[in-house]
């Protein structure tokens, strides 16, 4: 589940070791496909939505105008389960890695801001899904056999009642895999440059060991030599 702070973590004072593997980058590309999913199902239904209704707005093909609902919901809610496999790791991730300024100014302090509330809206969502799981388990037990008779009915009124969840990821969504690429890139560039000093640091090391040896004090004279202004 979703963190439930809903504030930006700083993480200036972490040492470096608690933002430099960035294990939930692999989640980014799903979170990704995920918006792009719902955004679709949205666009189809908008598509064809009007057809069904007459000049003033009214269903005049109802149950094509539901049968069409159903199949927005039901693929919207399978992109919302993605974001709640992979959506809280990101999340966690991008306010560990942020820093204080950046939700003061630069590239993503419009995104870390537009983040306020996305927990609210994972965790009502996974709270739909632990719902419906404990009514299918319901039937399994007590019920045996119902759940064919009942599943399809039960799962309708769930992808129904996720639609606005789904909507909000796809407003808020984009904002988090924003934020997520542009701190992934970020710590590699940074990881980059302190891989470069080592190794520009260990080049000068050795250099350094293994160069020309210091030019040696000069050699006195031999004892019982004339010394140069003085007369026998």
């Amino acid at each position: 589940m979703p963190v439930s702070p809903d504030s930006l973590s700083p993480a200036e004072n972490q040492p470096p070791t608690a933002i430099d593997h960035l294990a939930w980058r692999r989640h980014i590309p799903a979170l990704a496909s995920a918006i792009a999913g719902i955004r679709q199902a949205a666009d189809a239904w908008d598509a064809v939505s009007d057809s069904f209704c007459d000049v003033d707005g009214w269903p005049v093909d109802e149950q094509g105008y539901e049968d069409s609902k159903v199949k927005r919901d039901a693929e919207a809610w399978r992109h919302v389960e993605v974001f709640l496999d992979h959506g809280p790791e990101v999340l966690a991730g991008v306010r560990a890695a942020a820093r204080g300024d950046d939700c003061v100014e630069g590239p993503i302090s419009e995104d870390l801001r537009r983040l306020h509330g996305i927990d609210t809206t994972l965790e009502q969502a996974g709270k739909l899904q632990h719902e419906w799981d404990q009514v299918m388990a319901l039937m399994d037990a007590s019920l045996p056999g119902s759940r064919k008779l009942y599943e399809s009915q039960a799962e309708e009124e769930r992808n129904a009642d996720g639609w606005h969840y789904a909507d909000e990821l796809s407003i808020r969504g984009p904002a988090l895999v924003r934020a997520a690429d542009y701190l992934v890139g970020r710590a590699d560039t940074e990881e980059s440059s302190r891989t470069e000093r080592a190794r520009v640091a260990l080049t000068r090391s050795a250099s350094g060991g293994h160069g020309n040896l210091p030019a040696s004090p000069p050699t006195p004279p031999p004892t019982g030599s004339p010394v140069p202004g003085r007369s026998r």
